[in-house]
């Protein structure tokens, strides 16, 4: 089963993606100018991997980013099986992980990595 992850930011959608056992890839993010057009580009890169479930990155503490994620769930219109994973800590995380090698922080790359964890936290639970 192909997996793919998004961690849903107001700028930027980290993406991951499992397409075997439980090896997990960051895929570039997504750079959002508005919803719809980010919606339309996650859904464009799912249907082009083949994507069979979609894990999203949900936050316990935030009810705003709640209702936003839930929002964008229902733009992306994708028909497969949509699971919802706690996030917590993981941009921060993400961060330690490549503390000192990048130099920009809005390119997408943590935010891509914190998607790794997520479906990483998804495979191992």
């Amino acid at each position: 089963m192909k997996l793919a992850c998004i961690d849903i930011g107001l700028k930027r959608i980290g993406m991951a993606i499992s397409l075997q056992s439980n090896i997990v890839t960051p895929l570039p993010a997504v750079l959002r100018k508005n919803r719809n057009q980010a919606s339309n580009d996650v859904l464009t890169i799912l249907k082009e991997w083949e994507i069979d479930k979609l894990i999203v990155g949900f936050p316990s503490a935030s009810e705003d980013m709640q209702k936003r994620i839930n929002h964008f769930i229902t733009l992306l219109d994708f028909d497969k099986e949509v699971i919802l994973q706690e996030e917590n800590m993981s941009s921060v995380e993400a961060e330690n992980l490549i503390k000192g090698e990048i130099k920009y922080k809005r390119d997408g790359r943590i935010d891509s990595l914190a998607a790794k964890i997520i479906l990483e936290r998804y495979l191992n639970r």
